[in-house]
């Protein structure tokens, strides 16, 4: 697996890591079922702290891009809706990034716009705020 990691960004390298594979799944080139590195593996190729990579790992599993199976390894969980939620965040990354670094150079804080985020999800399932 190549991952390409630009140590010089602004962008944390965990989140480098996850869009990168996040990346691999939205253009096929990591399957279903793939076997993707141990954390140690993948932070010692890199050049990066094992933690980061297991940050980033986490947040896969909890978008459910990859499963982890306890003493079996690290897969791609790559089903439909996996490509699909994939497709979207690769997508709509740069939107997101530019409404961030607006809110940054106005001095909103990051709580206000979690909690706006929040509210909007709400409003649009359908549940009272």
């Amino acid at each position: 697996m190549l991952l390409s990691i630009d140590f010089g960004s602004d962008q944390p390298i965990y989140m480098q890591i996850r869009d990168g594979i996040v990346a691999g799944i939205a253009s096929g080139q990591l399957q279903d079922g793939d076997p993707l590195p141990s954390v140690r593996t993948l932070g010692s190729d890199i050049g990066v702290n094992l933690h980061t990579v297991n940050k980033s790992y986490r947040l896969l599993q909890s978008e459910g891009f990859i499963e982890i199976q306890r003493s079996r390894g690290t897969f791609v969980k790559a089903g439909d809706a996996a490509k699909n939620a994939a497709n979207f965040l690769q997508e709509s990354g740069n939107l997101m990034h530019a409404f961030v670094s607006e809110a940054i150079t106005r001095n909103v804080d990051r709580a206000v716009i979690h909690r706006m985020i929040d509210h909007i999800y709400d409003e649009l399932e359908g549940k009272k705020s």
